[in-house]
């Protein structure tokens, strides 16, 4: 399973690269590699487990966030 946060892009709003890089879009930017293995759930991680990012942005509204 993979993150649904996580986007590989090419380019940004100033380069174009040679490769993908991996892009996190709840923190609207590119990931280290070893992010992304988090993301990917490699190596014995689970991003739902591992990740505060994505623990955070799952997390539903609390209702005094008004």
């Amino acid at each position: 399973m993979t993150c649904p946060y996580l986007d590989y892009r090419s380019e940004d709003e100033t380069h174009q690269f040679d490769h993908d890089r991996p892009y996190c879009t709840v923190m609207e930017e590119f990931v280290s590699p070893m992010q992304a293995d988090v993301c990917n759930d490699r190596f014995r991680f689970s991003h739902e487990d591992d990740c505060e990012v994505f623990r955070t942005a799952a997390e539903p509204p609390r209702a005094d966030d008004d």
